[in-house]
């Protein structure tokens, strides 16, 4: 039939698979109560860096789960400045070998399956000039700076980060440029209030300084 789908174009508009491919992490009823980054990594396809991106900034967006700059944000900074200098996903012994509660774990992907699956049937192949080669290493250098930005200690300060490592994480799932389009106006977005944040404390610690030692 002259109408038919192509077998190329139903590729093209087929689903990225992200969401079964991160609840496959945590098993059925018999899994292991904690679970190493080493055997997550060990269960992700050739997309495992941009899957492990993923798993780790969704945390962090997710509020009332605490604790997770602490276990996102090392192998974030890996993962990403790996991504930048074109290197393999590879994770040090003493980060591979850390466990994350199965439970945990489970309800970071039961409180983002709906997201997930929502922004999927948003993310085909477009634009992939911006996902490759160079345009890859960049993403892993700005994604390095963002994961940086996880781990400092400012309150709600890694919400807008993590979700624009995610969106470039998905743009190189899926190639998607204009999902690196929508990560670079996240992480402008999140550059715009942590330098407004910046300064408001600069200035707050200005007029702290002041009253203290009576300049004013």
């Amino acid at each position: 039939m002259g109408d038919e789908p192509s077998e190329s174009g139903r590729i093209a508009n087929a689903p990225l698979g992200l969401n079964g491919i991160l609840q496959s992490l945590v098993g059925g009823s018999d899994a292991p109560e904690r679970v190493s980054l080493s055997q997550i990594a060990a269960t992700l396809d050739e997309r495992a860096r941009a899957v492990l991106i993923v798993l780790f900034a969704m945390p962090n967006c997710l509020p009332g789960i605490p604790g997770t700059s602490a276990i996102t944000g090392l192998p974030l900074l890996f993962l990403t400045v790996q991504m930048a200098l074109s290197r393999p996903p590879w994770l040090p012994g003493f980060l591979s070998e850390r466990t994350v509660s199965t439970g945990w774990l489970r309800s970071v992907l039961g409180r983002a399956e709906p997201w997930i699956v929502r922004i999927e049937r948003l993310i085909r192949p477009r634009l992939s000039v911006l996902c490759e080669g160079p345009a890859e290493r960049a993403i892993g250098l700005v994604c390095a700076v963002l994961a940086l930005t996880v781990m400092l200690p400012i309150p709600l300060g890694n919400i807008l980060p993590s979700l624009a490592l995610i969106a470039f994480s998905l743009a190189l799932i899926g190639r998607d440029g204009c999902w690196v389009l929508v990560g670079l106006a996240i992480t402008a977005a999140s550059a715009t209030l942590l330098t407004l944040a910046g300064w408001a404390a600069f200035q707050s610690l200005l007029y702290l300084w002041i009253k203290w030692f009576g300049l004013a």
